[in-house]
């Protein structure tokens, strides 16, 4: 076991693993990281499995003190990472020392980052899942974000996990202006052809300051419904497009509730779903329809390239 003081909590970080599915049906909301893609690298970089809790970061993020040699990583946005003072590295394994502090700086690019530690946080699992949902106080550090005097304890791995890093080619890219692809529905009949025609053909959508990790509001063209925009609540996905009575998308994320009264027009596709983690204030929106057959061909080579991550990425 190796533990690690919580200096300073950051803005906002929580515990998050893949999420905490099979129980929407009880009123309990998946949670899980923003951020898929960073997720998987930064649990790479470190030998654990893919689906190991991390720490997701906002805006700023912690202070650590390390109480025992142990091997991390940081993906995600550059939130100017230092370990002792000196510039830390992303995207490859770092070997950090007892007695070595983590803080982090000004926030170049991205929104959201990652920090990974080789073993496995040691917090209950509830349902399934560390995931930290913060509006039931359920998972992770009793049910919250990090905050001064906390302590994380580290069930360290039998063995040092091989040292990595990411190919230039596999890094993440953060931009002010994003294509989101969608395949339409559930309630796409519910719209006008020009309401849908609207939604991809106009000069897109931009982010409101309504965002955070329930939803993003976005504003832009008026989606025109035929005659409704309320519906019989049924399920969400993490993706839905929910447009309410003012004709106004809002992109449904990891917290969200788990059923909805709005009709949704269409899904974000899961592999487009880690660039909603880095999406800010003013931020610019284009979507572009895809087929259920695109989406599932997409999604595989998404998953995909985290095989060839693993293979490719031993220093």
């Amino acid at each position: 076991m190796s533990s690690i003081d919580v200096i300073n909590g950051g803005i906002l970080t929580t515990i998050q693993d893949s999420g905490r599915y099979g129980y929407q049906e009880l009123g309990i909301p998946t949670s899980g990281v923003m951020d898929d893609y960073n997720y998987k690298l930064a649990n790479i970089l470190v030998g654990n499995d893919l689906k190991e809790a991390v720490l997701e970061t906002i805006y700023f993020g912690p202070t650590l003190k390390f109480n025992e040699d142990l091997v991390i990583a940081l993906t995600g946005a550059n939130m100017s990472p230092k370990i002792n003072g000196k510039d830390a590295p992303m995207f490859e394994s770092i070997e950090v020392k007892a007695g070595d502090t983590l803080q982090f700086g000004k926030m170049k690019e991205g929104l959201r980052g990652y920090i990974a530690f080789a073993g496995s946080i040691d917090v209950p699992v509830v349902n399934g899942s560390k995931s930290t949902h913060i509006k039931t106080k359920m998972g992770g550090l009793d049910g919250r974000a990090l905050k001064p005097k906390d302590e994380l304890n580290i069930i360290k791995p039998k063995s040092k996990p091989k040292m990595r890093k990411i190919p230039a080619k596999y890094l993440p890219k953060f931009s002010h202006f994003n294509i989101l692809r969608v395949v339409l529905g559930p309630q796409d009949d519910y719209f006008t052809e020009k309401g849908i025609h609207d939604l991809f053909r106009s000069g897109g959508y931009q982010v409101t300051k309504e965002l955070d990790r329930m939803g993003i509001r976005l504003k832009g063209e008026k989606i025109e419904h035929k005659e409704t925009a309320d519906i019989i609540s049924d399920g969400t996905a993490f993706g839905s497009i929910q447009v309410p009575a003012n004709g106004q998308p809002i992109i449904l994320c990891a917290d969200r509730q788990t059923t909805g009264g709005y009709t949704k027009i269409g899904t974000v596709i899961s592999a487009d779903l880690h660039k909603l983690a880095h999406m800010n204030f003013l931020d610019k929106i284009v979507f572009d329809r895809v087929s259920v057959e695109e989406a599932n061909k997409i999604a595989r080579e998404y998953d995909a390239q985290f095989k060839k991550i693993i293979e490719e990425s031993v220093i």
